[in-house]
């Protein structure tokens, strides 16, 4: 299993082609709804064969509770009313998502070629001839579906505690969207999109690089914004404990993830002290900022303005174009074509998976 947490811990297990995969949520609160139509339409954002920009493996991605919840009654006292409440007891929550569309075969041929930009070489330095060569095994993005449904549970408390999150497409290839207010973002915009932009201009051009992408045989990377406001101030830690080091962790829990950065990030070294700096003033009883380019985080701690942060998400390393590659037991070099389901962009899909990510992160941290 893979763990993440302190006041609540999560664990991820399972593979891309294992006949199922899920996580388990300990130290979650009890009491909380389980809406499982919301539940259902937060994993349809992620879920792979929806649109032609994603792979074409199809998937329900539908969550199946194991333990750590129970029903109660709708006021009929019939608590197998298919209205009555699914609630968390408080108990370890176990959820289970079934993997119903794997083609194994596609990858009896790469067991000992490593893909390009792939786990597949470490892995088999790491683990040999055991390791799980489908699809990726445990290092497939397949995973960040179990992360979804727990972060989906996240946002629920978070919600209850008046802190929202909300993601973006920041950008595809060179095309680069809106950048969300940075002191009163609008977060419902892009969760209202089936292409999750805040401008449907910019968002057609980069569907158009995608296309492009796809239709040459290769795939393209980019980058998502996400901001979480209503954090209080002094919430997070310091050192390693920073509020920026426990959402990076959480972030590089998604395996094309490959950059973080907060507020101005880079754009902010070639700025002087005086254009970066974010001056206070009183906003009625609230201290604020009148700019926000520390991306609502000082010291590891937040400043109660919105936290904001981008990741960079490479391009999908799964390419139909002849790649240069080894035999691993033969030692020599060889020519490798990848045929089977993949998608041109991930982009797209990883938005909901890091807002999942980032709820986990913040609920361990506000705990």
């Amino acid at each position: 299993m893979f763990t993440f947490g302190n006041k609540i811990r999560l664990q991820l297990f399972g593979q891309s082609h294992s006949p199922s995969m899920g996580a388990v949520l300990d130290g979650f609160p009890s009491g909380i709804a389980i809406d499982q139509e919301k539940l259902a339409a937060f994993m349809e954002r992620r879920a792979p064969g929806r649109d032609e920009f994603s792979t074409k493996r199809r998937e329900a991605d539908r969550v199946e509770f194991v333990s750590g919840v129970a029903n109660r009654s709708d006021g009929t006292g019939d608590t197998a009313n298919e209205n009555a409440v699914m609630l968390t007891t408080g108990a370890p929550i176990c959820m289970v998502i079934h993997n119903e569309d794997t083609r194994s075969g596609d990858y009896d041929r790469l067991r000992f070629i490593p893909r390009p930009s792939h786990a597949d070489y470490p892995a088999f330095a790491r683990f040999g001839e055991a390791r799980d060569h489908r699809g990726g095994g445990e290092f497939s993005g397949r995973l960040t579906a179990p992360l979804c449904a727990a972060g989906f549970l996240c946002l629920e408390v978070l919600r209850q505690k008046g802190v929202e999150i909300g993601a973006h497409i920041s950008s595809v290839g060179p095309c680069e969207d809106d950048r969300f207010d940075p002191l009163a973002p609008q977060l419902h915009i892009p969760k209202e999109k089936p292409f999750p932009v805040l401008n449907d201009e910019q968002g057609a051009n980069m569907q158009e690089i995608i296309r492009a992408a796809r239709a040459s045989a290769d795939s393209i990377g980019g980058s998502i914004e996400c901001a979480i406001t209503g954090v209080p101030a002094g919430a997070g830690g310091t050192s390693f404990g920073s509020l920026e080091g426990l959402l990076s962790l959480a972030m590089f829990a998604i395996p094309a993830v490959k950059g973080v950065e907060f507020g101005s990030g880079f754009a902010g070294t070639q700025m002087r002290g005086s254009e970066n700096n974010d001056p206070y003033r009183v906003d009625g009883d609230r201290i604020v900022t009148s700019s926000n380019h520390a991306g609502g985080i000082l010291g590891g701690l937040a400043t109660g303005m919105p936290i904001l942060f981008r990741v960079a998400v490479k391009p999908t390393a799964s390419i139909g174009r002849e790649q240069d590659s080894v035999s691993l037991p033969e030692k020599r070099n060889v020519s490798l074509q990848i045929v089977g389901r993949h998608d041109p962009c991930i982009v797209q899909r990883a938005v909901p998976v890091v807002e999942a990510a980032a709820a986990v992160a913040m609920l361990d941290i506000l705990l």
